[in-house]
């Protein structure tokens, strides 16, 4: 039975999800252990919706330490299909001010120290990343913004960078250089697991500072960082509840096959228990290979 059809990720500053009713926490185990966080489920309005603290009540964990392959394989296992990342940024533009939201439908990755993928351990598969955003749900994220008055930019690149240290000025102005539109810790990982779980996925990135090429910005520190935080924060929960009522209730987009054509193992050659590892994510695939007789 489906507990959630939309997964809501909360970033730094957004530890819990104003307006849910009939909320219950559930904390779920997951082939690759424990996610950041219980699930708080709840209906949203009027929809089925999963909340999850990225980083964990009381920001517990580093980027580089957050559990992604479990944080999004518990969103498959509560049945959701589309998942909705909030997430702090720094501006690379000028144009990009703080308090602005930013729709990316790209990204560039600068990580050097985390797992983001399910596959492996004797089972191979190559998804399509060429466009890494659920376009119908990035769609849907900036006209929420529109309709409740937030400025919002719909396109641009998330440079997703390792942390947990800000950049130098130097990698800043590389960046820039590269036409890059935000710089955060978390979204690309996200994104690459959601895609492999056929989930659809997209990011709101809520400008927080300038990163410390601006020369009225030559430092980024936590203090001004968590005062803008709040403020992102009430205007993402009004964002959040705007486009979970816009979402259609069948998905039009091809997120939901991405593992259609990108496996490359012949099921007698992955090892059990690999297969029921993910099974959840590739079982539908295996089910018709033997159906075919292959």
């Amino acid at each position: 039975m489906q507990q959630a059809e939309i997964g809501i990720i909360g970033g730094s500053g957004l530890y819990s999800m104003p307006g849910l009713s009939d909320a219950r926490e559930l904390l779920l185990e997951t082939p690759f252990g424990a996610p950041s966080d219980p699930y708080v489920l709840g209906r949203l309005e009027g929809r089925k919706v999963a909340f999850l603290s990225r980083h964990g009540r009381g920001h517990r964990f580093l980027p580089t330490e957050i559990n992604y392959r479990a944080n999004i394989y518990g969103l498959k296992q509560l049945g959701v299909e589309r998942i909705l990342s909030l997430s702090a940024v720094g501006s690379l533009k000028e144009e990009h001010h703080p308090m602005d939201f930013v729709i990316p439908d790209q990204f560039v990755d600068r990580t050097r120290h985390r797992v983001d993928t399910f596959f492996g351990d004797g089972l191979v598969a190559h998804i399509g990343f060429g466009d890494p955003i659920c376009a119908e749900s990035a769609d849907i994220a900036a006209q929420s913004c529109r309709s409740v008055g937030v400025n919002v930019k719909s396109g641009g690149t998330y440079l997703n960078m390792e942390g947990p240290q800000f950049s130098t000025r130097a990698e800043s102005n590389l960046y820039r250089s590269w036409g890059l539109d935000v710089i955060g810790m978390t979204n690309l990982t996200e994104a690459r697991l959601a895609r492999e779980a056929e989930l659809c996925y997209v990011t709101v990135a809520m400008v927080t500072d300038y990163d410390c090429w601006h020369q009225q910005h030559d430092s980024v520190s936590v203090d001004q960082i968590v005062a803008v935080l709040q403020n992102n924060a009430q205007n993402a929960s009004h964002v959040v509840r705007e486009a979970v009522a816009a979402m259609p209730k069948t998905r039009g987009c091809k997120c939901g096959s991405a593992l259609k054509n990108a496996i490359m193992t012949q099921k007698s050659a992955v090892p059990a228990a690999t297969l029921e590892r993910l099974v959840l994510l590739v079982g539908k695939y295996f089910d018709s290979e033997q159906k075919a007789g292959k």
